[in-house]
């Protein structure tokens, strides 16, 4: 099974990807696909969060462990299981800058694949260490 992701920014508002993902795949090999697809640094602290209806943060998910988990051994199907599928991932912690992951749909693998794959992009993305732009989301608002 896969999942089909769609990733947006704040800024640049053109920015666009669609990625294909298995479901068994962790949040480490998604990381990792989008620091290659996306042309950023290895070298920097990564989050992803996730949010509740309100756009509250109820999770956060690191290269190491901050109390909920670490993502190389949280896969997407967990967190579908867990319903957690609104998801931001924090490429600049100093400046909260994210990207939005949307669970679009999922689909049989293709044996003829491999994945995770880019299977639509548009824009480009956001520079990882413009800090002149704008924090995506100034106050982050944490479930109580």
């Amino acid at each position: 099974m896969i999942y089909r992701l769609k990733i947006t920014a704040v800024f640049p508002k053109d920015f666009m990807r669609v990625v294909e993902i298995k479901a068994s795949q962790t949040l480490y090999t998604l990381h990792e696909h989008l620091q290659n697809d996306l042309g950023y640094a290895p070298d920097q602290m990564v989050v992803f969060r996730t949010l509740t209806e309100k756009g509250k943060v109820k999770k956060q998910y690191g290269l190491f462990d901050m109390g909920d988990g670490s993502i190389d051994t949280l896969t997407l199907a967990e967190l579908k299981r867990r319903n957690e599928l609104d998801i931001q991932y924090v490429f600049d912690l100093r400046n909260n800058r994210f990207l939005k992951i949307e669970f679009t749909g999922e689909d049989e693998a293709s044996p003829r694949k491999a994945y995770p794959l880019t299977a639509d992009e548009k824009g480009l993305p956001p520079d990882q260490f413009d800090a002149r732009l704008p924090a995506e989301d100034p106050l982050i608002d944490h479930e109580e």
